[in-house]
């Protein structure tokens, strides 16, 4: 089903009208059963070179030509050949990008918004939960000195002194106090970190301007200010989404409010943190150490200053998610399922802008199950 640009697959359906064309953009996992819905509702499946999801991808062209008049996009993450103001304008008849992950940083959302195009997102806990375990697996790693304990043994060394562990919890014999941890993002990925964090005694503070005083009470952390949870915390983890709100929110000024023996912890997206302030601030040793899984630029290019702070920076190659086990499956599912429904004049269940939603439902909810938008459009 992949070729150089993108193949039609299957045609469903005699009636050329009703028929209706999906690109499946970037591939992954996809079933023979949701492919089966797809083409039982009439649709028409492309399916884009998986060239387009490399790092080196950059095939926008490519894109754009298979993306003209289309109905529908759907997909895995693509930021190599994002989805853009171009691309987006390739088809009048586009009215839904289903993603198949929580980000939306691949998507030109201002301009889907502006030609109502439903953004659909898929939070699911199948890929949450992995990441939020993988987090804590890195804060461990730096804290109890794994790495460093491992090379030493290697090299023929022993117990040294320098790899004494951080203990992070409450001790009621001697009135250790343990270690305070910061969540900076309280969504699913967020709460189920404080979740893991739980029995470990530790203080949980966490940072969220949209999140409800419920959903803090509920995690059991306590709601702060970005600079009281950058001044106080022993561990800073990010897991917030990129917006021009988040883009860079961890940079030169954030870095100095931080501990000088504090970590940060990047599971999130890269450009949420500037990697040179970062670096910089690891190597004056203006805090101790930081664990990226994910990074500005993807794959880490050679002459990142990241490389020059050996140690001090854990990395990891944005595999937070990874789980072996098809851990986008509920997510595609899920994509199929708002596809159908806005194939059907339906208001999916998981828009990401929401402000489109009125537009949106005056271009496609009155054409019903088997009229389309003129090709013409409202642009």
């Amino acid at each position: 089903m992949h070729g150089a640009g993108a193949t039609a697959a299957t045609r469903a359906g005699n009636n050329q009208e009703a028929t209706r064309r999906v690109l499946i953009y970037a591939s992954r996992e996809e079933s023979a059963a949701v492919l089966d819905q797809l083409r039982a509702a009439g649709c028409e499946i492309a399916v884009g070179s998986r060239a387009w999801q490399t790092p080196a991808g950059a095939d926008e062209d490519a894109f754009f030509e298979a993306a003209r008049d289309i109905d529908v996009l759907m997909g895995t993450s693509i930021r190599s050949t994002p989805i853009t103001r171009r691309i987006i304008e390739a088809s009048p008849r586009l009215r839904i990008i289903a993603k198949y992950t929580v980000g939306v940083d691949d998507v030109d959302i201002d301009a889907a918004t502006e030609h109502g195009i439903l953004v659909c997102h898929a939070p699911t806990e199948a890929n949450c939960f992995s990441v939020a375990e993988t987090t804590m697996a890195m804060m461990l790693a730096i804290l109890k000195r794994v790495r460093e304990r491992d090379a030493a043994v290697r090299e023929g060394g022993w117990r040294r002194p320098e790899h004494g562990a951080v203990y992070l919890g409450r001790r009621l014999s001697d009135g250790h106090e343990g270690i305070t941890v910061g969540i900076v993002g309280l969504g699913r990925i967020g709460t189920r970190f404080a979740d893991l964090l739980a029995p470990w005694r530790v203080r949980i503070i966490a940072y969220d301007p949209y999140a409800e005083p419920s959903r803090f009470l509920l995690a059991g952390v306590e709601r702060v200010d970005l600079d009281t949870l950058l001044r106080q915390s022993d561990v800073v983890s990010m897991h917030c989404v990129l917006t021009r709100e988040t883009r860079y929110m961890i940079s030169t000024p954030q870095l100095a409010l931080m501990k000088p023996d504090a970590i940060l912890l990047n599971s999130a997206r890269g450009k949420i943190v500037d990697e040179k302030a970062l670096a910089e601030a690891l190597a004056a040793g203006r805090i101790r150490a930081a664990a990226l899984d994910a990074l500005e630029v993807e794959p880490l290019p050679s002459d990142s200053p990241l490389l020059a702070v050996g140690d001090k920076v854990l990395l990891s190659p944005h595999a937070a998610a990874f789980s072996g086990d098809g851990q986008l499956r509920p997510g595609i599912e899920w994509a199929a399922r708002s596809v159908l429904s806005a194939l059907m004049g339906e208001v999916p269940d998981n828009v990401y802008n929401k402000a489109v939603i009125p537009r949106w439902t005056e271009r496609f909810a009155p054409a019903g199950r088997n009229d389309r938008p003129a090709a013409d459009g409202v642009r």
